[in-house]
């Protein structure tokens, strides 16, 4: 090829070419610092972005996962304050069965302590069926247990089993229609079966209180898993803006310089117009 040519102007060409490459290089440098990642679409790495997608994917499942189990944990919660209530109204019902047992108490003060005894029974019923969370009651008896998710794929889940704390049960002993009666023998009687439905209701509130214990840990492990596998994504996809920053104002400067080097190349032809004159 001829060195000096018109038809062609292998300087020019090789300026252009470098001038693209440098533009190329800004924009994919001007994009990451707009969006802060190096891997923002599967263009700009396939493999890593499949793998960052796929972790997204996890966290996102997790994220229901700890969903769940706030509103597993919620349901429980609401089991043990109804659990502690029906525990105070079982230690006042023994008060009143107590006072009543004494067999100085004239008829008037029993009749008034057996009203107080009725109203407290009810009550505690009252505490038991008023116990709801998103649908579920697990101190009447209407489910069996409740359960959380415990994992992104939904093969594993965290139970907790309910304990029926309603009247005349195996756990709150006391009928529903229970009174400390006319008499101190009965009213005798009435404290042990109470005795008896406190010490259940305690094992019961200890139950619920380990399950809520449990979903409590497993929601706090969830959520530093959650964490991890989002500072393992930005790991992979993240942009450095330091590094970026610097090979901006590199590029721009080397931009600046293709085009001059163009411009310079350009006017290599006119200088043959010398030669004939």
């Amino acid at each position: 090829m001829p060195t000096n040519s018109v038809n062609t102007n292998v300087g020019a060409m090789i300026a252009l070419q470098n001038l693209n490459k440098t533009n190329e290089d800004l924009t994919v440098t001007q994009g990451r610092i707009n969006t802060g990642k190096r891997v923002a679409t599967a263009k700009d790495n396939g493999a890593v972005w499949a793998i960052a997608q796929n972790q997204r994917a996890t966290a996102r499942s997790l994220d229901v996962v700890k969903e769940s189990l706030q509103r597993t944990i919620s349901t429980v919660d609401v089991a043990i304050s109804a659990g502690e209530t029906i525990s105070d109204l079982l230690l006042q019902m023994k008060e009143k069965a107590l006072a009543a047992s004494d067999t100085s108490l004239d008829s008037a003060s029993r009749s008034a302590m057996n009203s107080d005894f009725v109203a407290l029974r009810d009550q505690l019923q009252k505490a038991v069926d008023n116990a709801t969370f998103n649908g579920i009651n697990l101190v009447n008896g209407s489910t069996t247990q409740v359960a959380a998710l415990a994992n992104a794929d939904a093969t594993s889940r965290l139970t907790v089993q309910s304990e029926s704390l309603g009247l005349g049960g195996n756990i709150v002993t006391v009928s529903a229609g229970e009174s400390i009666g006319a008499d101190a023998t009965t009213a005798s009687t009435v404290v042990a079966v109470i005795n008896e439905s406190i010490a259940n209701v305690s094992a019961a509130l200890s139950r619920l209180g380990t399950g809520s214990k449990s979903l409590g840990s497993h929601l706090d492990f969830t959520g530093k898993l959650i964490d991890s596998i989002d500072a393992g994504v930005g790991n992979l996809v993240d942009a450095d803006l330091a590094k970026e920053s610097a090979r901006l104002q590199a590029l721009q400067t080397k931009q600046q310089l293709g085009i001059q080097a163009l411009s310079i190349a350009n006017q290599s032809s006119s200088t043959l117009l010398g030669l004939f004159r």
